[in-house]
């Protein structure tokens, strides 16, 4: 089988964010992704395919916070690939870290070897929701309430980022009715389409044109935990300071 053209990464803009989870947002509407309740924060069990780290930088009373939005970093050489036993995560042609539902029997083992947390184990069903033809909800859209394009997780599966995957193939299927090829831009996770400062910027990094391939050569670049070696497709960009 011929290797995909394409490798999708993203670049995240550190200097851009101003932590207002926007992203976090758009991702749970967008992926099925169900809101963690307070009791579940408390018992540690709480997930996001996308979270925003906060920290604090210097002393007090000069002090400064920094924003970080942190998802899977889709990385080529991933490290909870090769402890699934059943291979229920893999690397696809086009450079994502793809997950299979229908194969994973939860043994939370790639969880436990992803650097970055980003991997995250259902453990209730969270979704119960009434059949739509139901009486409870009977008027009341609930068949609505999902995005039909993304799977429903049910308990005892691992999930993760999955760079809006639904969206990529949709915008390809597309292109190809079309006859032609990707345009630049084209293809836009949920979280980078509602980034109101543009801190995210998706594309293909396959392409030295592409707007991802520029920024990546920007000096402020680097790679979280990148000494790691696992060819990361998520690039920062450091932030700026300017002295007043």
């Amino acid at each position: 089988m011929a290797r995909s053209r394409h490798r999708w990464g993203m670049i995240v803009d550190i200097d851009r964010c101003t932590g207002c989870q926007a992203c976090v947002v758009a991702c749970w509407a967008e992926n099925n992704v169900a809101l963690n309740t307070h009791d579940i924060v408390d018992e540690f069990r709480g997930y996001y395919w996308i979270r925003i780290e906060r920290y604090w930088e210097g002393d007090y009373p000069d002090l400064k916070v920094r924003y970080l939005p942190v998802l899977c970093q889709h990385c080529g050489n991933a490290p909870c690939e090769p402890v699934c036993p059943v291979y229920a995560t893999h690397r696809t042609e086009d450079g994502l870290n793809a997950q299979v539902y229908n194969r994973c029997v939860g043994t939370r083992y790639c969880a436990n070897n992803c650097p970055w947390n980003v991997r995250f184990f259902n453990f209730w069903e969270r979704f119960p929701l009434p059949e739509p033809d139901s009486p409870q909800a009977r008027g009341k859209g609930m068949n609505n309430y999902l995005n039909p394009d993304v799977t429903v997780r049910s308990k005892g599966l691992m999930e993760k980022c999955t760079f809006c995957v639904q969206r990529i193939r949709r915008t390809e299927r597309q292109a190809s009715r079309e006859g032609r090829g990707l345009r630049d831009g084209e293809i836009q996770p949920a979280c980078a389409q509602t980034c109101p400062t543009g801190v995210l910027t998706f594309g293909d990094l396959a392409d030295p044109n592409s707007r991802v391939s520029q920024l990546a050569k920007d000096p402020r670049h680097y790679y979280l935990l990148g000494h790691l070696g696992t060819d990361v497709s998520v690039i920062y960009l450091k932030r700026i300071d300017v002295d007043v």
